[in-house]
């Protein structure tokens, strides 16, 4: 990449290039800078040219691709050195509440509505009607928060809608394709649980509990049958897990499926183009990375089964993983031993069979 960054977005446009954008320049509490800048991928020359960059820097923020092809950035958190470029920060972990929009089609970004409350750490997911739904996040200190809002593309206004019946941050949120989106783990509940919000009425409801409590960088992925695969992530007292469970919407229950070959806390994940889900990077270690991992591997829902996907050329972890359309897996960014990455490689995907 232009720049080495971590924490960071990276979404697939409709044009097929991969935008990233955002993130932390340094691992050093005292020395990073949030970055406003952006960048773009071209899968077609294997190269990275800068576009637009944001209004505010933001890092661990939250992006998604909206259905008239923009990119939908908002919240996230400023840096104590980039804080006098950040909107109004009430928050004292530096949280935001402004939101803006990328347009490909003119590399441009544009403010729109701010979110009702300041949100990192929290959750995005596209509704079916076109929508955004953000729930949780870290607020304050020790603070979880279990509102959630909506944002209408088509008058770019957030609107509070129910809250969570569990505040948490450091969550998963996946969208089951009809209207309900499941919240399972995070920082917060004190035992292991799972809710539903239906978008029809707003509102949400409890469902089955998951095995174990997980939170931090995860993998949560909607499988082609429509389960939930859940894997990986902190357990809570750096217990890292390398566990994993299936959720089933027609029964509201977890069940137990095979564990990756170790523990991975922060990785990235894709959902491959057969159906297999990818993972890479991440750290096992509690307290620290010590080194980040290069490894991946690869979770078949025919088999329930882990299998290595052989190594980066760099461990790291805060990085991001996007599926590219001729189904290679770009992997980019993160935080490695040295400090923050700007390499990017690219995964290509052997045959199932």
């Amino acid at each position: 990449m232009i720049a080495a960054r971590a924490q960071f977005t990276a979404t697939l446009l409709s044009n097929g290039k991969v935008l990233v954008a955002g993130g932390v320049d340094d691992s050093n509490d005292e020395t990073k800078h949030t970055l406003a800048s952006a960048e773009l991928y071209d899968p077609r020359t294997g190269r990275w040219t800068a576009t637009g960059s944001m209004h505010w820097p933001r890092a661990f923020h939250t992006a998604t691709l909206l259905k008239t092809g923009k990119v939908l950035v908002a919240g996230g958190y400023c840096t104590a050195l980039t804080l006098k470029t950040c909107p109004s920060v009430e928050d004292p972990d530096g949280a935001i509440a402004a939101a803006e929009l990328y347009d490909p089609k003119t590399g441009r970004w544009t403010v729109t509505g701010s979110m009702t409350t300041t949100r990192f750490l929290d959750t995005a997911t596209l509704l079916p009607d076109g929508r955004v739904l953000v729930a949780g996040a870290e607020h304050a200190p020790d603070e979880h928060l279990a509102s959630a809002e909506t944002y209408d593309p088509a008058t770019g206004r957030w609107t509070a809608t129910g809250s969570m019946i569990t505040g948490r941050w450091q969550h998963f949120a996946v969208g089951l394709g009809d209207d309900q989106v499941l919240i399972a783990g995070g920082i917060g509940p004190a035992t292991p649980s799972a809710e539903l919000y239906d978008a029809r009425t707003g509102r949400w409801t409890a469902t089955g509990s998951p095995i174990s409590g997980r939170a931090q960088g995860g993998t949560a992925a909607l499988l082609a049958d429509g389960r939930v695969l859940l894997a990986g992530g902190d357990g809570g007292g750096d217990h890292m897990l390398a566990t994993a469970e299936l959720y089933d919407p027609a029964t509201g229950m977890w069940t137990q499926t095979g564990a990756m070959s170790g523990p991975r806390v922060e990785s990235a994940f894709v959902v491959l183009p057969d159906g297999r889900v990818f993972v890479v990077g991440g750290f096992a270690v509690p307290g620290g990375p010590d080194p980040p991992l290069a490894t991946a591997e690869i979770y078949d829902p025919g088999t329930g089964a882990w299998s290595p996907a052989g190594a980066g050329s760099i461990g790291s972890f805060d990085l991001t993983a996007t599926s590219l359309p001729d189904g290679e897996v770009l992997v980019a960014g993160g935080l490695v031993q040295t400090g923050v990455t700007s390499s990017a490689e690219l995964y290509r995907p052997a045959s199932e069979t």
